[in-house]
């Protein structure tokens, strides 16, 4: 059985989110603020964590820079309506995917569904083989990531978009491409999601040998990742 850790302090929101989960066959923890959350995530080893931002004692910022120290689990932001700033900052952060309160449960159930399943399919990779380009080795056997022999830390959703661009070095792929790939959803309008990602990923992997970015921008299109000495016309 899936089992989700809730953290959040409304009481009825909790117990709807509970009830509607259990009848959908998942197991549902529930913590009141992001300190219990923490403890309660190391006890019980859950599959996804739901954060609310707003929490008492240890707000659901602080709870994911913790989480994020010594863990890649996916992690989905409950925001504010319409707070934009709550969604940019927890997926700076490491957070895997955002969304705004209030919200449909059966949303909320879709995301996790497309969360477990890009995690599913990464875990069965693991006799697929490595992928190297220009110092950036991304090894699927057990999904880390190497950037001149250093180890650094990627979230699901990283990982993943990095493994979508690394397998097609100097093509372009579309946002709507990278979007369904890595996220497991369609691009909607305003949503910065994918972008925020592609931007904390190329804050972790660096630049290339000659100071340029391994991944550059086309413009009303999507991204590319650039090979060193090949470049693009594109860009």
């Amino acid at each position: 059985m899936v089992k989700l850790l809730l953290a959040d302090d409304d009481a009825r929101l909790s117990e709807l989110i509970k009830e509607y989960f259990n009848g959908e066959g998942y197991e549902v923890i529930h913590a009141w603020n992001g300190r219990e959350a923490i403890e309660l995530m190391n006890q019980t080893s859950p599959d996804v964590v739901i954060l609310d931002v707003m929490m008492p004692e240890l707000d659901g910022f602080e709870t994911l820079k913790q989480i994020r120290i010594k863990s890649k689990i996916p992690v989905i932001m409950l925001t504010a309506k319409g707070d934009d700033i709550d969604r940019i900052l927890g997926l700076e952060m490491g957070a895997d995917d955002y969304l705004s309160k209030p919200f449909n449960p059966r949303e909320l159930l879709a995301r996790i569904k497309a969360i477990l399943r890009r995690s599913s399919n990464e875990k069965s990779e693991d006799a697929t083989g490595d992928m190297e380009l220009d110092g950036l080795l991304l090894r699927r056997k057990d999904r880390s990531v190497f950037l001149e022999g250093e180890l650094i830390e990627l979230t699901t959703s990283e990982y993943t978009l990095l493994e979508c661009m690394l397998s097609l070095p100097g093509q372009v792929l579309t946002k709507q491409e990278l979007s369904e790939k890595a996220l497991g959803r369609k691009l909607t309008l305003y949503d910065r999601s994918l972008d925020m990602h592609i931007s904390n990923l190329r804050k972790k992997i660096g630049l290339l040998p000659d100071g340029e970015p391994r991944i550059k921008t086309v413009r009303g299109v999507g991204y590319i990742f650039v090979e060193h000495g090949k470049g693009t016309s594109l860009l």
